[in-house]
């Protein structure tokens, strides 16, 4: 049991270790990215590692501590750190790669925005618009229907998409006071 133990704390060291220096440790088993290409990149992380070794160690140990045969405790803990070897890879390929595309000017027509420089009647400005929890900064020329400038800080309406970086805009209803 103690050896088990010893495995689950190493795993544990391992697994804070990675937490706390990132990535820096992953640069020592480059060499192993082959091995793990029909699976993804993320397999021989240490996080991953570290986490599958503290799993097995602990799993065994426990198993072991009920008075099961030896053998019965190693297949609890391969069976243990298989499962929270395959749930750190899942949790460590959801942080790194975000599946979401980024959002373009064309899913930032309909959303508000504020007017960070003025946009003059014949020109472009700036305008922030928050789409999908993202933050856009678009150039923006008045909307043709709306002929007047738009000073700093007002909030206006993104109308239509001129290019990848730029909107038209018109101001908000002002209700009337």
């Amino acid at each position: 049991m103690t050896t088990f133990l010893v495995l689950g704390v190493a795993g544990l060291a391992l697994l804070l270790l990675s937490l706390v220096l990132g990535d820096v440790l992953d640069g020592f088993l480059d060499g192993l990215d082959g091995l793990g290409d029909g699976l993804g990149g993320d397999v021989f992380s240490t996080a991953v590692i570290g986490s599958a070794v503290a799993a097995f160690g602990f799993s065994a140990g426990i198993v072991e501590a009920l008075d099961a045969p030896f053998v019965v405790s190693l297949l609890a803990g391969v069976a243990g750190g298989t499962g929270f070897g395959a749930l750190a890879v899942w949790l460590t390929r959801l942080l790194r790669h975000d599946e979401a595309e980024p959002p373009s000017t064309g899913t930032a027509v309909g959303h508000e925005a504020l007017v960070l420089t003025a946009v003059p009647a014949d020109g472009y400005g700036t305008v922030r618009v928050l789409v999908g929890g993202r933050e856009l900064r678009l150039n923006a020329r008045l909307d043709a229907d709306h002929p007047l400038p738009l000073e700093a800080g007002e909030r206006v309406h993104v109308t239509g998409s001129l290019s990848p970086t730029a909107v038209t805009v018109a101001p908000l209803w002002r209700e009337l006071g």
